[in-house]
């Protein structure tokens, strides 16, 4: 995935959506980010510095780190959900907003399909709208599939 790209929600609402690998900032700076990373981010583990090539970071911002290791669902199912239920009403409430993951891929474009399931979208629609508007790749593995549907269960 490369630099940011702006999505806009089914029901509504920009994100910013973008690879922390391809090391490009956006301008201007999002009022709040959400980084989907199984490590710190002032603190890559080794295959996140290698293989991905990210290196230790401290957003200026105010930010939120879901642990979400690359290739899964997040560890915390229910924490990531009162997360994106947050992060759904700051969009809607008109903040500047962006979702990163390393590439850019498969948890950014989880979350993405995410919010949308939020906002009441069928997540076999969220997926494919992700795919349409995103990116033709987002939603990697099957459990991360199986995430957008047990997020209904953690909606209240």
């Amino acid at each position: 995935m490369n630099g940011p790209k702006t999505v806009t929600l089914p029901a509504g609402g920009e994100v910013l959506a973008r690879g922390l690998r391809a090391g490009v900032l956006p301008e201007p700076p999002p009022e709040f980010g959400v980084y989907l990373l199984g490590h710190p981010l002032d603190r890559p583990n080794l295959y996140a510095r290698l293989l991905v090539g990210l290196r230790p970071w401290t957003p200026g911002w105010p930010h939120l780190r879901i642990d979400w290791p690359d290739f899964s669902p997040p560890r915390r199912p229910e924490e990531a959900a009162a997360g994106l239920r947050d992060t759904l009403a700051r969009i809607e409430r008109g903040e500047r907003v962006e979702i990163a993951c390393g590439g850019g891929r498969g948890r950014t474009g989880t979350a993405l399909a995410a919010l949308a399931v939020l906002q009441g979208t069928a997540p076999a629609d969220a997926v494919t709208w992700v795919r349409t508007a995103y990116d033709a790749k987002a939603v990697e593995t099957r459990a991360q599939h199986r995430f957008l549907h047990q997020l209904l269960q953690h909606q209240q």
